[in-house]
């Protein structure tokens, strides 16, 4: 006859399906994907393309932040390039530190 509060309180709550539930987290995801996610790996590709294109005569960054001209580029299945950062001092370079390229070389003639 008596019936306890909480029974009675559950018994006027409508039943919620389980993706209604996961629904705020879903959107959560797929926000954050286009805001984050997608905007990176653009700027990763795009990273990828520039340090693929460097090559001999160019002038780049590193992530130390020196300004350097390419003197030479490693082998295809090295990452490592040959940079001179002042007159007669050269040093050797991975590709995945190249912040940025300066001024590139025009592709010589081949006439």
């Amino acid at each position: 006859m008596f019936v306890t509060p909480a029974y009675a309180q559950a018994a006027g709550t409508p039943q919620v399906s389980p993706l209604m539930q996961f629904l705020p987290f879903i959107l959560i995801f797929v926000i954050m994907y286009f805001l984050l996610i997608r905007p990176q790996q653009r700027r990763m590709k795009e990273h990828q393309a520039m340090i693929n294109a460097v090559k001999k005569g160019d002038r780049v960054v590193t992530a130390g932040g020196m300004v350097a001209k390419v003197t030479g580029i490693g082998a295809d299945d090295t990452d490592e390039i040959t940079a001179e950062i002042a007159s007669g001092v050269k040093v050797t370079l991975l590709r995945s530190t190249l912040t940025a390229v300066l001024s590139k070389t025009e592709p010589a003639n081949k006439n």
